[in-house]
């Protein structure tokens, strides 16, 4: 069953159950999908969807330091339900470790010496995260403190 099919399924049985945090999330998230297909003019591999997702996922992160800043926990607190509800349609997340071994295959392969190679290695290592859900600043600042 594609992301996108498991969506729709579950929008069904979100409707049915009359859930409405959920159909409401369900619906943003289907949405999301289609306006990146239509974008691309051409249906989303699962890959593509996972990257949708995970776009969303850091948008609600984003809103909710806002919403704390700003002193509206309960707009904070709503926004990590629908985190929540979205990484339930995510990979599992790469460990610490699998990071740093990511990180150290990706300079050995790339040859990095300095932070000049960033590009690479960043490169490098989101393709052997590829499948795993990864949050690129947290990757980022790891492969800083390894290059310096």
């Amino acid at each position: 069953m594609t992301p996108q099919e498991k969506i729709q399924a579950d929008l069904s049985d979100a409707m049915r159950s009359k859930d409405v945090l959920r159909l409401s999330v369900l619906r943003m998230m289907k949405t999301a999908v289609k306006n990146k297909e239509i974008e691309k003019m051409k249906p989303l591999d699962e890959g593509e969807v996972i990257s949708v997702l995970n776009t969303l996922v850091k948008q609600r992160k984003d809103s909710v330091d806002q919403f704390r800043s700003g002193g509206r926990e309960e707009m904070a607190q709503k926004e990590e339900a629908e985190i929540k509800i979205i990484e339930a349609y995510l990979p599992a997340a790469a460990s610490e470790d699998e990071i740093r071994g990511a990180i150290e295959e990706a300079v050995k392969e790339t040859g990095a010496a300095s932070i000049k190679d960033m590009g690479k290695v960043m490169k490098a290592v989101l393709g052997r995260l590829a499948g795993k859900s990864a949050d690129g600043s947290r990757v980022s600042q790891m492969v800083k403190e390894r290059l310096h």
